[in-house]
């Protein structure tokens, strides 16, 4: 016989047990999708600060290692005039390095000539790769010069004095010590004794001058492997005294293009010591579209007298060029009669007079007593 109360009472039991093991399926499920969801979120959390991370690092690394990027906050629209031709001064103490001169430019007054010196480097064994104009987008912008093991692209600018557009044949380190090249630089051999001549590098082809790479007329130059391995070496920045020169430049009113039409009054110095303003941007009026370059030259002042190369500035104060004195385009007046005009200054009011003190009054003599009776 079928017993009926005891199949409920087991159904019952199964039914409970398995309603509870559900219950604690769909607990431990959703406990489980929940950790793992802010397990998922603290990792993705960790992998975007750990991105964010390699990201910075990285900018860094390349900043410090790829010197060629472009400064920041410096392009216009205008290219740089030529380089000028000047003679070298003669080096000044054994292992100084020859930074050549460069266009810079202000804000306010447009390009200016730094000129070149003798520089001390900032380590042995390193050589200066001079900065250089590129054309991109639209604009010139600057790419600044750098120290490092190897000589690095330049843009292909003909800055003369050992660096033709591409490394430097002004002479090399051999054992801690550098060795000029005496056929492309200018030393004393009484104070440099290390010295030889190959003037097998000596570049008498090229003539072109022009200041900056790509763009319009600009020089067509790409970097080779060497130079592109060297731009990723250790570099160093221009030194302190480096942008002093830069600074001296730019203050002085007789380097900027607006002035003296690409012709620099100071080219070339023995050491960046030697170089000082003669004529500071006091008096410069500010950058018009009159003066800039590249547009119609300043009529106030006259141009260089002369096109001679500058000669050896060693120890000698910077150099003053007499501006010629304006010539008179005005005829000589004709003497005819005109009629005087007389400016008769107005007449100031007569100061009001003063009237002279008078003596107080005296009190009138008292009459004898027997008198008034």
């Amino acid at each position: 016989m079928l017993d009926v109360n005891g199949f409920n009472k087991r159904f019952a039991r199964n039914a409970v047990l398995l309603l509870r093991f559900g219950c604690n399926l769909a607990i431990g499920t959703y406990r489980g999708m929940k950790l793992v969801q802010q397990h998922n979120t603290k990792f993705m959390k960790k992998t975007i600060y750990l991105l964010i991370l390699i990201l910075a690092v990285s900018s860094l690394a390349v900043k410090r290692a790829d010197a060629q990027v472009f400064s920041v906050g410096v392009s216009i629209h205008v290219g740089p005039p030529v380089i000028p031709v000047y003679a070298q001064p003669v080096c000044p103490v054994d292992g100084y390095l020859w930074v050549p001169g460069y266009w810079a430019y202000d804000n306010d007054y447009g390009y200016y000539w730094v000129p070149g010196y003798w520089s001390e480097p900032p380590q042995v064994g390193f050589l200066w790769t001079p900065g250089y104009w590129g054309y991109v987008g639209g604009v010139y912008a600057w790419n600044a010069g750098y120290w490092g093991p190897h000589i690095g692209f330049y843009g292909g600018v003909n800055y003369g004095c050992g660096y033709y557009g591409s490394g430097f044949a002004g002479g090399n380190w051999v054992g801690g010590h550098f060795r000029y090249n005496t056929a492309v630089v200018n030393v004393n051999t009484t104070i440099v004794h290390n010295t030889y001549v190959d003037r097998t590098v000596i570049n008498n082809t090229t003539t072109n001058r022009v200041s900056y790479n790509g763009g319009p007329g600009g020089v067509g130059a790409r970097p080779t492997p060497t130079e592109e391995a060297a731009a990723h070496e250790q570099h160093v920045q221009a030194t302190a005294t480096q942008m002093s020169q830069q600074h001296n430049a730019s203050i002085d009113r007789n380097q900027f293009a607006s002035v003296n039409h690409g012709r620099p009054a100071a080219l070339a110095v023995a050491r960046p010591t030697a170089y000082h303003p003669a004529n500071t941007t006091a008096n410069l009026a500010r950058a018009t579209a009159s003066n800039r370059p590249g547009n119609a030259p300043s009529h106030n002042v006259a141009p260089a007298a002369t096109h001679a190369p500058v000669v050896n500035h060693a120890a000698a104060p910077a150099v003053h060029h007499n501006v010629a004195p304006p010539v008179n385009h005005n005829p000589a007046p004709v003497n005819h009669p005109q009629p005087q005009v007389h400016h008769t200054a107005p007449a100031r009011p007569a100061p009001a007079p003063h009237p002279a003190p008078r003596p107080a009054p005296r009190p009138a003599p008292r009459e004898p007593e027997h008198h008034r009776r």
